[in-house]
């Protein structure tokens, strides 16, 4: 019982998953203005802004730096932790968007007994660097107040 006191209390640990909710929460209220309806499945889906990869390791190592000291060798551990993931996010997982879109159009296009795509290819894994950096003072922000 001692281990999950623990790990509900453990600050960063919570001000990491505000963060992650905080962007998908503003995912779902953007999608409600744009679309005109409420998609939960929004919570749990890729892309869009801002980013909840950043958010998320953005507010971790925000809080780390806040708890721990900015000049403390886990903030450091944290902040290139963070950086990997916003590369990531913003490179390569967004790339990979890129070749789903293409080869979805490529399986619509040819008629093949061979290609058989019971359903597209996710488009929407990336992010952009706006949506990145939107990301970032998400959970800047989220670390601030929680703390």
């Amino acid at each position: 019982m001692n281990f999950f006191k623990e790990i509900i209390s453990n600050q960063i640990l919570l001000t990491a998953l505000v963060g992650w909710f905080a962007a998908q929460t503003i995912k779902i209220i953007v999608d409600v203005f744009r679309y005109k309806k409420l998609d939960w499945s929004l919570l749990f889906a890729t892309g869009g802004m801002p980013s909840s990869h950043s958010a998320l390791v953005v507010s971790m190592t925000t809080a780390t730096g806040l708890s721990q000291g900015f000049d403390s060798p886990i903030f450091a551990v944290a902040t290139v932790f963070a950086f990997v993931v916003m590369y990531d996010a913003q490179g390569i997982r967004r790339q990979a968007g890129t070749h789903a879109y293409i080869l979805n159009i490529i399986i619509k296009t040819i008629e093949s007994p061979k290609i058989n795509a019971e359903k597209a290819l996710k488009e929407l894994l990336g992010h952009t660097p706006v949506q990145v950096l939107g990301g970032a003072i998400l959970g800047i922000l989220v670390a601030l107040l929680m703390n």
